[in-house]
């Protein structure tokens, strides 16, 4: 996947259904998107949760290699992490640290652990670059 088809999307925060609706200049726009800061509430559900990467780390060295997007606050404190297993890793480019401190969307189902709520992203097509309004 290339830095240009990371599919740019229009962000209204106002609840936790997914609805992509097609727009006439190819963007996407996703409604009902749920802030990061909120996902814990949505657990168990699937959705889309949105917000600014405060950190990406790529953890080489632990058990599975995963790649961390932590949201919905400053890291340690966050609300919200979207782990990118490093079995699929390879399947993002650019490498997904350089999203840090980028506004994205993550697609899936939402688990809570502990006082956070997560998304495991098992493809590029769950996440998305967002511009935040």
């Amino acid at each position: 996947m290339k830095t240009a088809s990371f599919v740019f999307v229009s962000v209204a925060i106002v609840g936790a259904a997914l609805s992509l609706a097609p727009r006439a200049n190819g963007q996407s726009k996703v409604d009902n998107a749920i802030p990061a800061e909120m996902a814990t509430k949505f657990a168990g559900k699937s959705g889309v949760v949105c917000g600014k990467v405060g950190r990406a780390r790529f953890a080489e060295n632990s058990e599975g290699e995963p790649t961390f997007l932590y949201m919905g606050g400053d890291f340690p404190r966050h609300t919200f992490t979207a782990r990118i297993p490093g079995s699929v890793r390879a399947k993002f480019s650019p490498a997904p640290e350089t999203l840090e401190g980028k506004a994205v969307c993550v697609i899936g189902d939402i688990k809570r652990d502990a006082s956070r709520a997560e998304i495991v992203i098992n493809s590029p097509s769950n996440l998305k670059l967002a511009t935040m309004n």
